[in-house]
């Protein structure tokens, strides 16, 4: 029985993901998770509360793998310049997935504050990942320098959504410059 139940959520969770992919926040629906997975309507609310609540669940399913993700691209890196890179360029090119966009976009409306703070600490957990290449950078207060690091990042998001790939490839190339040149600027200082 429990083992059913999770493969019904984890099928939900999928079904989410698809219609966020599609149609973004105004295709998850309930009635749409019921059509998409063969369950009534009213069963989807025995596995969520709200749609806020499949948000919250997808988030702690695919942040750990989005983090995974940007951790081995830094692992490739030779360099702690190259790992700083491969950190912003990571997280735009996720926040750049329509799945990431439609959760971010619904996040900051229908969470409550115990769900968002969840997310913001995964967010903050992501800066543990350059905390050595910011050290190994030499700089005195390598924590400050990744938190301002992430803080370049998520205004780099902000700013590139609802841009074209073009577009987006110019905002990610700003904040590049701008992580690597700034944060090696203020070593030399």
């Amino acid at each position: 029985m429990a083992e059913h139940r999770q493969l019904q959520r984890a099928a939900l969770l999928d079904a989410a993901r698809s219609l966020l992919t599609e149609g973004g926040m105004e295709a998850l629906t309930f009635p749409a998770l019921a059509a998409r997975t063969g369950l009534a309507r009213s069963s989807i609310y025995e596995y969520f509360r709200s749609r806020a609540d499949v948000v919250e669940r997808l988030c702690e399913v695919d942040f750990p793998l989005w983090a995974a993700e940007i951790e081995a691209g830094m692992a490739c890196c030779d360099t702690a310049l190259s790992s700083l890179e491969a950190y912003v360029r990571g997280q735009l090119a996720l926040a750049g997935d329509p799945r990431h966009r439609a959760i971010a976009a619904i996040s900051a409306l229908e969470l409550d504050d115990t769900a968002r703070e969840r997310i913001r600490a995964a967010h903050a957990g992501l800066v543990n990942l350059v905390v050595d290449a910011v050290r190994e950078l030499g700089h005195q207060e390598p924590r400050l320098a990744a938190a301002l690091l992430q803080g370049v990042v998520e205004a780099a998001v902000k700013r590139s959504d609802g841009l074209g790939d073009e577009e987006r490839r110019t905002v990610a190339d700003a904040a590049v410059a701008l992580a690597l040149h700034g944060l090696a600027g203020s070593h030399a200082v």
